[in-house]
Parts: structure tokens; sequence; C-alpha cells
């Protein structure tokens, strides 16, 4: 057994300052459970001369090559974020036989076959708990604890930035750009928030945590993808007053019709468990047929929740390399699912229309759905401070997307809706 585990890190950052501590802070009780020390041996930086709390008396320096060259360096820990060089970096660790830990979502949503190919070639491992949920755990219990399941559905609330201004927008009832500049001042958004905003970031989650639970490769462009900005404050009161909450969702499914993956703003019912999950919390609500649903809930993000999963996984790396193992569930995607085409996916949905204020303006959209295929679960008229116009807002019930988009044409082309202002796919309602 060796007597010192020895970690190269990559990157000094929120996570990577976050890690050191955590390794330091608790460094006794990994000891005990690992069976030997861990210690950050060296730690790649941009700027070597630069002073770093936290990483007092640990070897700096900005070439990669002097971390992947270190024969004593035994596991190599990426949180330098982004693609490349990380990627480049995550590559060669692991054709050099050592274990590599990241949290790094983007590289390995959309390169993380190359990634399991490598470590399976040169008999080591690569552990990603950090990459969804933060300090959540959910990819371990997905690829070990569920494994005796048939998944069938994941949903998760996985961008604590978007949460965050929802979760605002429905109790202040501020606007959108509002809410950003706030996100943006207490450090919950970025400068450009588009990542977050857009859908992507939950996009990257989305492809994750759908090819571990069904098996099968998820490639981003798989994902259809809507962010948060064009939800309004009329959108989030009238989810109050139809019972139900607004949430930006990653929702995998595991259809007849293949594996059904999108990234959108959902109506969800106030009675469903990712309902209560506000602020910048995270959570990931999973059906299997053995075990039912479970939520896995926590801090999706920050210093030390990501750090407390990154450093798990250093441990585990840890362990293996002390009873020379390899015990991490490798690449798990053994079947090849189609994908379900984004028009033969079925929800319900949230409708607002601006239409003219006269008679036979409901019957002439009530017609537009039926002739479509869609049926109304609940229609709401009302008149809101525009002259001579209403609103009519639609709940229907479940129907295929594309039956949705042709009403929707039909709608559009009537002289008397002024405007189609929203369309919110309804999770969990009648009929899902």
């Amino acid at each position: 057994m060796k007597k010192m585990i020895r970690i190269g890190l990559l990157g000094a950052g929120t996570v990577g300052t976050g890690t050191a501590r955590v390794l330091n802070l608790n460094q006794h009780e990994i000891a005990e459970r690992v069976g030997t020390s861990i210690e950050v041996s060296k730690v790649l930086v941009r700027n070597p001369d630069k002073e770093r709390p936290g990483f007092e008396g640990i070897a700096k320096t900005s070439r990669f090559e002097n971390i992947l060259g270190d024969p004593e360096i035994d596991i190599i820990v990426e949180l330098m974020g982004g693609l490349h060089p990380a990627k480049e970096y995550m590559l060669q660790a692991l054709a050099a036989g050592k274990r590599v830990v990241t949290a790094n979502k983007d590289v390995i949503a959309q390169f993380g076959h190359e990634l399991f190919a490598m470590a399976a070639e040169h008999e080591t491992e690569i552990f990603f708990e950090a990459s969804v949920g933060g300090g959540i755990p959910i990819i371990t219990p997905l690829k070990e604890c569920l494994t005796a399941n048939h998944i069938t559905q994941i949903m998760g609330i996985v961008n604590g930035t978007t949460n965050y201004m929802l979760t605002k927008m429905s109790e202040c009832g501020n606007d959108y750009d509002t809410v950003l500049r706030e996100a943006q001042q207490k450090g919950y958004a970025e400068a450009d928030p588009t990542a977050d905003v857009g859908g992507l970031d939950a996009a990257r989650k989305a492809v994750i945590l759908s090819s571990i639970a069904f098996n099968s490769r998820v490639q981003l462009e798989d994902v259809s993808v809507e962010g948060i900005t064009n939800i309004t404050p009329d959108d989030i009161a009238y989810a109050k007053d139809l019972g139900y909450v607004v949430k930006l969702l990653a929702v995998g499914k595991d259809t007849e019709d293949g594996i059904d993956v999108r990234v959108h703003p959902v109506f969800l019912p106030q009675s469903h468990p990712l309902a209560a999950v506000n602020g910048v919390y995270n959570a990931i609500f999973v059906h299997g047929n053995a075990i039912g649903d479970a939520m896995f809930y926590g801090q999706g993000a920050g210093s030390l929740p990501t750090a407390s999963a990154v450093v798990a996984d250093i441990m585990r790396a840890a362990h293996d390399i002390c009873q020379d193992q390899l015990s991490s569930v490798g690449c798990t995607c053994y079947e090849q699912k189609p994908i379900c085409p984004l028009e033969k996916t079925s929800s319900c949905y949230y409708v607002r229309l601006l239409v003219d204020d006269e008679p036979g303006v409901l019957a002439a959209i009530a017609t537009a759905f039926g002739e479509a295929g869609v049926s109304l679960k609940s229609v709401i008229q009302t008149r809101q401070n525009v002259v001579d116009h209403a609103e009519i807002v639609a709940i229907t019930h479940k129907v295929l997307h594309e039956k949705m988009q042709q009403a929707m044409k039909t709608i559009r082309g009537l002289k008397v809706v002024d405007e189609v202002r929203n369309i919110i796919r309804v999770e969990n309602g009648e009929d899902d």
C-alpha cells in the first residue's frame, strides 16, 4: 500500500481552491477512510508567481508537462473548465495510466466516449461525479446504486442561476431583466449569462444524465433546448392561479419512439417534489420500475459543495490505487437507442394569446385547436389593461408536438389573434 497518494491539480479557481481546502480540512478522516494520506503535489496555473491562499507550500507550474511527467503524481484532477485544452490534458493523463477526476460537464457531455475509451485502453479510470449537480450525488447512484432498475424518466433542476431567477420572479413579481441584474450582482449569474439563461448549461447536464440513465449515448445536438428569456411575470402569475410553478427542467424520457431529451421551462404542479426546490438549489428526480420515484436534492454549485464531490472521487481513485484495482464503472452506453424526434414528443401545453375583444373569438380559437387534434383542458379569458383586447390562456391535454405546432400555425393566421405571447410545456399534467 502506498504511503502517500499525490495529486496534480489543474486549475486553482473557485472549485480548485475548494478542493484543496476540503482535502486539508478533512485530511485525518480522509486518510482513515482511504487507508493512506492524500496531498496536492503540484497545481497548474497561468501565473506560478502569483500568491494563492490555500496553496502555500505547493509547487506551482504553468506547464502541464511538469505534472504529466511527474512519476510521483498518481491522480490528475482537472478543474480548469472549458473544452480545450482540458480535453487534451485528460486524454494525455489517461494515456499515461493516471487516474483522472474532473468536474467538467462540457468535456464529459461532448467527448465522454473518447475519455472512457482511452481509460479502458490504458487500464485506468475517470471519475466525474461533480460534473452534474455540484455536491449532489447522482452519477454514482445512476451508474451503480440504481442499476437494478429500468429507468424511464429523469427530470432535473440542474442550473442554479435560472432557478434563482424564476424563484425571485415568483416571489417578488419582478421581470426577467430585473432578476437577471440581481443575480449578477449576487454572483449567481455570469456577466455573459447566455449559457445559463439560454438552457445550454442544463442541456450539457441532460446529455450526461440521459446517457447514463438510459444506457445509450446522447449527443448535445440531440437535445431540444429553450431558455427562460421569454418568461414574464404574467406567465408566473397564471401558473400560480392554475396551481403550477414555472421551472427550467432538463427532461429525459425513455419512450417507445426513442430517447426524448429536452431542456425548457415547464409548468410544474405545485404538488410535485421539484416544485419546492427554490433559489440556487438543484434537484434531480428519477423514476425507475423497481424504486418508483426518487429525488436527489442539494447545492448544485459553489466552491465547497462541488469540491465535496471532487474529493469523494479522489478518495475512490486513491482507494483503487491502494488496492491495485479498477472499481469504477466505465462507459455504460451499451445500447443504441434512437432519439425521439421533437415532433413525436408529447406533453400538455400552456398557451397565452392576445386577441380582439369581440364575440366569436373563443369559438374560432377552439375550432383551430380542435381541427389540429388538440383537446383543451381549461380556458381562461381576461381583460387586462389593453383597449379592445383580451388575453386567452389555455391548458391543453397531452398532445403530440407536431399537432400542437399545426394548431399554433393556424392560430397565428387568425385575424382575431394579435399575438401569441407564450407557449410553455406542462409536465406531469393530466394524461402525463
